[in-house]
């Protein structure tokens, strides 16, 4: 890898930003782009035409002979289907073409990809559609072009259609609300997003000895390391060369992509890491996310190493997460969740403020479930992840500010007074006015909110939309009051207080992992839902359709089709995990176990001839043979009861998987994980939690 001596002059170098565009567009194609991303307005042929024209031959000066619409389908992963630019030019010859048709919309088969429901298998037609908003880059020899993905009956058939939508909803509304107080400078407000990721690095040979890391990405079997993380010393600590030089590396690429990678540093977990972006427009954000886990996993195989972003791929250690830290930002850049420090620009934020508790409270169960996988139930709630249960961390100092405004009570800051929004000045609340909790789901950090359920292989549009639309809707119903108020400040006052009030169940500072928590939160009315096929029985309430409906995110098809897609891969990913889990038992653990019973049995014969005692081999023997006979069993109940899922529809079965299978695997694993601790490591099958982590 070379040595970077400019970064300024290498960020970006392989996108097609605005600075390129200015550079190779003329001044009036330059401005019908802009003016398209200002207002929305739709570009003209001609105008697409001279775009894809300058794209090509800036992209073929980098060495790309293929183009692609880059589609983010409801997989979670990105798709690209790639055609090369030579076009037939008689004689024999070619030519490198790209025109603007090409570049505005591409029709890959869709008919492979999951779609709930929104299509049959044989309609295979998919469209794919130009977003200009986002820029394109050169990857691997190709044009990447980003793009929305869509049926041949306009059905949204990927994740970016909705964000797109939530971002111009909540847009909308938040203008209505700058204008009441008195922002008239604002034209588009622009939901930003930092996501951090967090992954665990293994050596390459280790990971392919694994079956159960192979086929699903975590360990489904693994007996505790002798040490774990139990010292602290893994967190912020030294980092190897070895990974240190992988993450140079992914570092260059992503820079080179204009992806933001700010901070590296070890995680808490051995072999675990993290990445953290600086923020960015949420499309761009939930873009860039995208192609840091892509480039993630390359990156790894060129080290020898392979990237896990599964959310728990080792038991008994912290799991990887992804923390989706969130603001708005008007295009004039003003923070909308920073305090200010006037009287309107408090009151300005206190707004924001009760409709973000507001939006969180009505809405718990749709952002529940935007972290609701297979994967992710391993994680909610153990270690460093937080619970099932939504709340909202706000810090000592504007928790107190809110009792303060709820009661009516003084603010007993920094100036003792009585607080009445949009007329007294709020204490100045500084960035970091208050430890971290990192229990919460949702913790306010001094300017931007951070979620914190979301998994570590999950894309960050699904949390997202959902806080633009609760925000959207909120703000609408704001705005709709407030602007027929007679008199703004009492209106204004009685409004915040009211929704503080209402909603200040949804506030919580506390230990989200004690018992009292759970039972605080039951008698507060909040909901619980430890499990996927828990928190999805709440997706389809009618409250939540009406919401999407409303404000144009989703149709009501398009919304069911998202439930189906989501509970599907929940019951495909534990099917395979139990038969996976099956395989591995009866070809590998079982017969380890009964080899290594077997040698010691021959040892206690060849002792007893010469009159030794053989105490340790008898008992050891015993119970490796006690837990093969309990493994055994365990199997066959697994393999017995994957024959008993429910065929009726998904809801069904993905209570099933939920209540049966996992229970059964829970249960074959502690008796795998015994004979693993229990037999020598040269009978074992495969590397341990000490060769994997401890490399």
């Amino acid at each position: 890898m070379s040595h970077i001596t400019d970064l300024p002059a290498i960020f970006g170098s392989d996108v097609f930003n605005e600075t390129t565009m200015r550079q190779r567009l003329k001044p009036h194609i330059f401005a019908a782009w802009r003016n398209c991303i200002d207002t929305g307005t739709p570009l003209e042929l001609d105008v697409a035409n001279h775009i894809a024209e300058a794209m090509k031959v800036w992209a073929t000066e980098k060495g790309a002979t293929h183009y692609t619409h880059w589609f983010q389908p409801m997989t979670g992963i990105t798709a690209e289907k790639h055609d090369s630019f030579l076009t037939p030019a008689g004689e024999g010859r070619v030519i490198m073409e790209f025109s603007g048709k090409e570049l505005v919309r591409g029709e890959p088969d869709a008919s492979s990809f999951p779609s709930g429901g929104l299509r049959a298998t044989f309609e295979a037609r998919g469209y794919t559609a130009w977003d200009p908003t986002s820029f394109a880059f050169v990857k691997d020899d190709s044009l990447f072009i980003p793009t929305c993905f869509f049926s041949y009956t306009g059905a949204a058939l990927d994740k970016k259609t909705p964000l797109l939508r939530s971002i111009d909803e909540v847009s909308r509304e938040s203008i209505r609300i700058l204008r009441l107080f008195g922002d008239t400078a604002s034209k588009r407000i622009i939901p930003c997003v930092g996501p951090e990721q967090e992954y665990f690095l293994i050596p390459r040979d280790l990971y392919a000895q694994r079956e159960d890391l192979r086929l699903t990405g975590r360990t489904l079997f693994g007996a505790p390391a002798p040490k774990g993380q139990e010292l602290d010393d893994h967190y912020f600590g030294t980092i190897r060369t070895r990974v240190s030089a992988y993450m140079k590396d992914l570092d260059e690429q992503l820079w080179r992509l204009g992806v933001l990678s700010k901070t590296k540093h070890n995680e808490a977990a051995p072999a675990q890491h993290e990445m953290a972006p600086i923020f960015s427009d949420a499309n761009s954000a939930c873009d860039s996310n995208q192609l840091v886990m892509e480039i993630m996993k390359k990156c790894a195989a060129k080290h020898n190493l392979v990237c896990l972003l599964h959310e728990k791929p080792f038991n008994g250690i912290t799991g990887s997460g992804k923390h989706n830290n969130y603001s708005l930002s008007t295009d004039t850049g003003k923070n909308l969740f920073s305090p200010g420090k006037t009287p309107m620009q408090n009151a300005q934020f206190l707004v924001f403020l009760a409709a973000f508790l507001k939006g969180v409270d009505e809405y718990q169960d749709w952002l529940r479930s935007t972290a609701a996988t297979a994967g992710n139930d391993h994680r909610l709630g153990a270690d460093e992840a937080p619970p099932a249960i939504i709340s909202v961390f706000l810090g000592d100092d504007l928790n107190a500010v809110v009792k303060s405004i709820i009661d009516g009570s003084d603010y007993a800051g920094p100036t003792r007074s009585y607080m009445r929004v949009g007329v007294d000045v709020l204490p100045n609340i500084p960035k970091d006015t208050t430890d971290r909790n990192r229990t919460s789901p949702v913790a306010f950090t001094g300017n931007k909110f951070e979620f914190r359920m979301l998994g570590a292989s999950q894309s960050v549009a699904d949390p997202n939309i959902v806080l633009n639309t609760i925000m959207a809707e909120e703000l609408g119903q704001f705005a709709d009051e407030l602007e027929q108020a007679e008199d703004f400040d009492t209106a204004l006052h009685d409004l915040v207080v009211r929704e503080f009030r209402a909603h200040s169940r949804i506030i919580f500072d506390g230990n989200g992992y004690s018992e009292e928590w759970k039972e605080e939160a039951a008698r507060r009315g909040l909901s619980n839902h430890p499990a996927t096929h828990v928190a999805m029985d709440h997706f389809l309430s009618r409250k939540n359709i009406d919401l999407v409906t409303k404000h144009r995110i989703f149709t009501e098809a398009e919304f069911r089709a998202r439930y189906e897609i989501q509970l599907e891969a929940y019951i495909k990913i534990l099917n395979i995990e139990a038969l996976t889990s099956i395989d591995m038992i009866r070809h590998q653990i079982l017969p380890a176990a009964i080899k290594y019973t077997e040698h010691l049995t021959r040892a206690i014969v060849n002792k007893q001839k010469i009159g030794m005692t053989c105490k340790a081999e008898r008992e050891l023997a015993q119970r490796l043979s006690t837990a093969c006979d309990k493994l055994y069993d365990c199997c066959e109940l697994l393999a017995a009861d994957l024959q008993k899922v429910p065929l009726e529809d998904n809801t069904a079965r993905a209570n099933y998987y939920g209540n049966v299978i996992v229970t059964d695997m829970a249960r074959a694993r502690e008796q795998a994980d015994l004979l693993e601790a229990l037999t020598d490591k040269a009978y074992w099958p495969y590397p341990t939690y000490s060769d994997l982590l401890f490399y």
